[in-house]
């Protein structure tokens, strides 16, 4: 565990390797689950300011479920998320030429339509956030429909830090990424204890 001011980070962040692969996942994490993605009470107000720029990129299913919804909704504990088409995907997802799940939101970003790129629990996957009153703890979020990006990780040697450089900065600014980087960098490796003969 590493600890950077009130801010808690769980090993697999440092040891774990993940490189999203979307040829093979086809997005799933944007349609899998029993909810849409968690939302901060700060991003709720964009959401509403983004919709009218984000909506023509959307699909008809997912403008229904707003137009009746809203731009957001709770799950069963009450903690804000995005709303979801029939229990299914995010109302913010599109099918590409590929049938790949994409983010609306980010598409609308990529091609400069707005400059807020998506919610950050979605950009920080497969990191979720927990927050308590006086700190916040960065986990690694295991999830099945992610072993392709596991493998990929693996196989480019990327631990989950690295993959989510930008995110983490956009969370919690370059400093702090660079103090994250500084200590896992300087920490001594633990050895592995020698196989007897």
């Amino acid at each position: 565990m590493i600890k950077i001011g009130e801010i808690l980070i769980s090993d697999d962040v440092v040891e774990k390797e993940f490189v999203c692969n979307l040829e093979k996942c086809k997005g799933a994490c944007c349609v899998e689950g029993d909810f849409g993605a968690p939302l901060d009470e700060d991003e709720l107000a964009i959401l509403e300011e983004i919709y009218p720029i984000v909506k023509p990129y959307l699909s008809k299913e997912g403008i229904k479920v707003i137009e009746k919804e809203g731009t957001h909704t709770t799950d069963d504990d009450g903690d804000l998320v995005t709303p979801v088409i029939d229990g299914r995907e995010c109302v913010y997802a599109i099918y590409d030429k590929k049938g790949i799940l994409k983010c609306g939101i980010e598409q609308a970003y990529l091609d400069g339509k707005i400059k807020w790129k998506k919610p950050i629990s979605c950009h920080l996957y497969p990191i979720r956030i927990t927050s308590k009153k006086n700190f916040e703890a960065l986990n690694y979020h295991k999830w099945h429909i992610c072993s392709p990006a596991c493998a990929l990780g693996k196989e480019l040697q990327v631990p989950v830090y690295k993959f989510l450089k930008d995110p983490l900065i956009r969370k919690y600014g370059e400093k702090w990424y660079s103090e994250l980087v500084e200590i896992i960098e300087t920490k001594p490796k633990e050895e592995k204890p020698k196989k007897k003969k």
